[in-house]
């Protein structure tokens, strides 16, 4: 059985920076250079590690409104939603249900996600655990007529799931490029899944959910949803086979889905569904743990499992943090990296797609930090969370270029890796 922050009982395994509020202390360090292969030219560019808020406790998302205010929001474990304004973090809280949420281990206010026409709706949806039982609960709240306070008393539930153990929430909400939220259920907790919830389709745990919340209420499916009119599945369901994917984030320029699921005991894991892909994708657990069969232990996957496209043992870390594709404008050498982490032994990953589809994966920085999250503003500028419950914060990755590129001289290959040599160091 794993957490998939490893709250209180896991070390990293190595640390070469002191945590926070010692981050200061790790400016230019530099580790390593590294280099993407890519058709683009690029100079050479340092990653900094910017700290943006500090103080928080137990971060564990961050997100933006689409609104064109640039605010950044971050979720609080215990039940608060803090805006920070691109200066500082505002006070009171734009939201805080402290009183509805059961926090502590794996549960909590675990995510948000603004409606694609927050503008002018003003709608948000939430992802929690309840009290007293622990359920999962998808709600969605309202603006207030101040932009930074939310309407405590505008609940409206959409969805209530039945946990059946105190582990593997999931807890991420997405809206997609299609206008639909997206949900990812992990399989119900203990370990091993013993109720075989990610590869039963009557069951909505272990599993990436689909819904329109723009239909009629509470929700409606969409109806090309790939179970729809399945007698033997919920319609619900977009994707089957997940342990615990507790972060995944869409590629806003292809909008391709990358889900990480936190692993058992062997593999972490991450996993691409192309931009346009029908659904119905089974990624395999608990009949597979990354490319290795779990159970049964052998002659596991009979050709119709989706395999991931990154994965790494546990000399490495051992609970996947997911990120996103870097797709903004302020560091053209990252441009179409995929950046990940691991909670555990604070690594942080880059991986790129050559032209015949595969994946390189480099570690970029060994930080010390527990990487809760990761997160973009409205510019698709990357972010990620230190997960502490006094000294937490949000840190921004960026790069130092010496010398503006020269106008690009060959086509883009459409998603691949910035092809920059990139030296690493601390903020």
């Amino acid at each position: 059985m794993k957490n998939p922050l490893k709250l209180f009982d896991l070390k990293p395994k190595r640390t070469q920076y002191p945590r926070w509020p010692g981050l200061a202390a790790a400016a230019g360090l530099c580790l390593r250079l590294l280099f993407f292969p890519s058709p683009h030219w690029c100079q050479a560019a340092e990653i900094v590690v910017e700290p943006v808020a500090s103080g928080l406790s137990n971060p564990v998302a961050i997100t933006h409104a689409g609104d064109g205010s640039g605010r950044l929001f971050v979720t609080l474990q215990a039940g608060q939603v803090l805006v920070w304004d691109g200066s500082q973090l505002l006070s009171p809280p734009f939201l805080d249900i402290s009183s509805l949420v059961l926090s502590g281990g794996e549960r909590g206010l675990l995510s948000v996600a603004f409606h694609h026409e927050y503008e002018t709706n003003g709608f948000f949806f939430v992802n929690y655990t309840r009290v007293p039982d622990g359920a999962t609960v998808v709600s969605r709240y309202t603006v207030s007529a101040d932009s930074n306070l939310a309407d405590a008393n505008s609940a409206f539930i959409l969805l209530t799931i039945p946990q059946p153990f105190a582990n593997h929430n999931g807890g991420q909400l997405q809206f997609g490029p299609d206008g639909y939220l997206y949900i990812g259920m992990g399989d119900g907790g203990s370990g091993g899944d013993p109720q075989n919830n990610a590869q039963n389709q009557d069951s909505l745990l272990g599993k990436m959910l689909r819904i329109d919340v723009d239909g009629a209420a509470p929700y409606s499916v969409p109806p090309d949803n790939p179970f729809v009119g399945n007698p033997a599945a919920l319609d619900e369901i977009w994707a089957t086979g997940l342990r615990n994917p507790w972060r995944f984030g869409f590629d806003r320029l292809t909008g391709d889905l990358f889900i990480a699921d936190v692993g058992q005991s062997d593999r972490e894991e991450v996993n691409l569904e192309p931009a346009g892909d029908p659904g119905g994708r089974n990624y395999g657990w608990r009949l597979m743990e990354g490319t290795l069969c779990f159970a049964p232990p052998a002659n596991c996957d009979d050709g119709s499992l989706t395999l991931p496209i990154l994965e790494y043992d546990h000399s490495l870390g051992a609970s996947v943090t997911g990120g996103f594709r870097y797709r903004g404008t302020l560091n053209l050498g990252l441009e179409g990296i995929y950046f990940y982490a691991d909670f555990g032994s604070g690594r942080i990953w880059g991986a790129v797609q050559d032209g015949a589809g595969n994946w390189t994966s480099t570690e970029l920085l060994d930080t010390g930090f527990s990487i809760s999250t990761f997160g973009e503003d409205e510019e698709g500028e990357l972010y990620f969370a230190h997960y502490n419950p006094v000294d937490g914060a949000v840190l921004r990755i960026t790069e130092v270029q010496p010398n503006p590129p020269p106008p690009a001289t060959s086509s883009s290959d459409g998603g691949g890796g910035g092809g920059c040599f990139i030296a690493i160091s601390g903020s």
